[in-house]
């Protein structure tokens, strides 16, 4: 029996919340990102369920080489991959291709 398709944004948010699952496992970045985006720990998880948080998340993992190559290894997901989620999630910014 064939898996049903996921939707394209659905596919993407599932991506990001694994990236910022990633963020999060390290205090040092967990603590640059929350700086950047102005967010504190406790609101992290109402924040999560916002897709243009989650493009934050990803636009944070690829703007740095090193990130998403550790992100890329650690989820096993290709940067392509990546920068294609956050397109999906908002096709009208960055493009990271």
């Amino acid at each position: 029996m064939k898996k049903p398709q996921r939707h394209p944004s659905e596919v993407a948010e599932i991506v990001a919340i694994q990236a910022l699952s990633f963020v999060a496992g390290e205090p040092e970045r967990l603590g640059l990102f929350l700086s950047e985006s102005g967010i504190g720990p406790e609101t992290l998880r109402s924040a999560a369920k916002d897709p243009q948080f989650l493009v934050s998340v990803l636009d944070f993992v690829l703007r740095d080489d090193e990130t998403v190559k550790a992100f890329s290894a650690s989820s096993q997901l290709d940067p392509t991959t990546i920068a294609a989620a956050r397109h999906a999630l908002d096709p009208r910014g960055q493009d990271f291709t």
